[in-house]
């Protein structure tokens, strides 16, 4: 498992209401999709606090490959990633997203994953990596899909 220690940009994640609301928020674009993954990612890396349990979360990048998570609070931009937080947080994508996007076949038990535009997305096989790089969007946007059915 991939250790990451280092937290980077900080962005503000604002939003009206509740990040756990039904329904999500009524807009679309970048907020919209901040807030489905802040539900399907469920807790912080840092505290292991439920997301939106400390106000908005904030959405920073961390590691190598810029990975975008969801903070409880302003003081966990100053702490560590904590291994066993961050397992969950990937076992709660997955859960989350379900099915690979380039299939549209349920995951296999153990899944690989790849970061698609500083998003985490798990994928059936390797070869799909490169049928999400040649179209980010179209596989981003279908995960949203499947957080979308999967969060109610």
């Amino acid at each position: 498992m991939k250790m990451l220690t280092v937290l980077t940009t900080v962005f503000a994640f604002s939003m009206s209401g509740s990040i756990f609301a039904d329904g999500g928020p009524d807009h679309d674009g970048e907020a919209k999709r901040d807030h489905l993954r802040a539900q399907a990612q469920k807790i912080c890396p840092v505290s292991g606090k439920p997301l939106g349990s400390m106000g908005k979360p904030i959405k920073v990048a961390v590691g190598e490959q810029k990975e975008e998570v969801f903070l409880c609070c302003q003081g966990c931009t100053q702490g560590q990633l904590n291994p066993q937080h961050w397992a969950t947080i990937h076992s709660n994508i997955a859960k989350a997203q379900g099915k690979c996007p380039v299939m549209q076949k349920p995951l296999p038990s153990q899944p690989k994953w790849t970061i698609v535009e500083g998003q985490i997305v798990y994928i059936c096989c390797p070869p799909c990596t490169k049928k999400i790089a040649a179209d980010p969007e179209t596989y981003l946007s279908r995960v949203d899909g499947y957080y979308s059915q999967t969060i109610k």
